[in-house]
């Protein structure tokens, strides 16, 4: 299955033979101090830039409503955010009361994201428009 939007994507989460946990990896967009005027221009058209992490939460499929809902929950947690990376896993915590695999997972996915190495992550803007990442 294609994923084309944030609905296709709980579409397929929901679909899976295994219950689904999927992990969200909100981002923030900056540019450094020492940037120069023209790295400053693109990032002010949404160009460019330096992503941090800032916000890792995990949720079955069927505690994510819509793209809207999962925005208006990041809001009120106050962290300011231009990127969501999600990436999906079997959810194994009906077998494991103490889940370590989420936990590895979003380390792996801050690492990506850090390092950007995120070509095997999906990501979505605010207003829950896919997003793909080109060479800088």
């Amino acid at each position: 299955m294609d994923i084309a939007s944030f609905d296709d994507l709980l579409q397929a989460a929901r679909l899976q033979d295994q219950p689904q946990r999927l992990l969200f990896v909100f981002a923030d967009s900056s540019v450094p101090d020492d940037a120069t005027p023209a790295q400053k221009e693109r990032h002010a058209r949404g160009e460019g830039g330096e992503l941090t992490p800032i916000l890792c939460v995990d949720k079955t499929p069927d505690q994510v409503s819509s793209f809207s809902a999962l925005v208006d929950e990041s809001t009120r947690t106050g962290k300011g955010w231009h990127v969501v990376f999600v990436a999906a896993m079997a959810d194994q915590s009906a077998f494991l009361p103490d889940n370590k695999d989420v936990d590895q997972a979003f380390q792996r996915m801050t690492q990506m994201i850090k390092y950007g190495t995120i070509g095997s992550l999906l990501a979505f803007d605010r207003n829950g428009e896919p997003l793909q990442f080109g060479a800088a």
